[in-house]
């Protein structure tokens, strides 16, 4: 797990280790990289799962995804064709949805095929409230799986998803915040 002081004791710590052992589990092949990543949201679980679940729209808070088509229903094999943002050694990725469980707030997917480097990347994405500050807010833990491309090492690997992975979880920590600071707005008399 990657982690910085953030001002969160030693208790969040433990529970965040705790959702990754149950959660956040990864069979790892020989040349593959994993990682977790852990963010605090000071929005409440709903909120940011209305985002997070989208599995037909993430550029909801995807800042590198342009458009994403998913035809049918959404459901467990599902496929999603996600169009890339212009100045990433990408252009398309079909993915695939592995696990959707609205109960315990859990998204996984499997990239299937595409133009990008990311081969049997896996992913899994849990939402678990928690508070911050006395209001109610949101840990997210993000893990992942993929291949570490020939002339690339495994760090080198890990380092550019994990880049990928934490500017995601700011723009969703800021566009859940954003919504969540409108929820809390109440209108007053004159």
């Amino acid at each position: 797990m990657n982690g910085h002081s953030n001002g969160f004791g030693s208790a969040a710590a433990v529970a965040a280790a705790e959702y990754i052992r149950r959660h956040h589990l990864h069979e790892i092949g020989e040349n593959q990289c994993s990682s977790t990543l852990v963010k605090h949201i000071k929005a409440p679980v709903p909120l940011v799962w209305s985002l997070v679940r989208r599995f037909d729209q993430p550029q909801k808070y995807k800042p590198f995804v342009s458009r994403c088509i998913a035809p049918g229903n959404l459901e467990i094999g599902s496929l999603r064709e996600v169009y890339v943002k212009s100045g990433l050694p990408a252009t398309t990725s079909t993915e695939r949805l592995e696990l959707l469980d609205d109960n315990e707030h859990i998204l996984s997917i499997r990239i299937v095929c595409g133009d990008h480097r990311l081969k049997n990347y896996s992913s899994i994405i849990s939402l678990h409230p928690e508070i911050i500050n006395g209001r109610p807010g949101t840990l997210v833990i993000e893990s992942f799986v993929v291949d570490v491309p020939e002339g690339n090492t495994q760090d080198e690997t890990c380092y550019f998803v994990e880049a990928l992975i934490k500017c995601n979880l700011k723009s969703l920590a800021d566009i859940s915040e954003g919504l969540g600071i409108q929820d809390r707005t109440e209108p007053f008399d004159l």
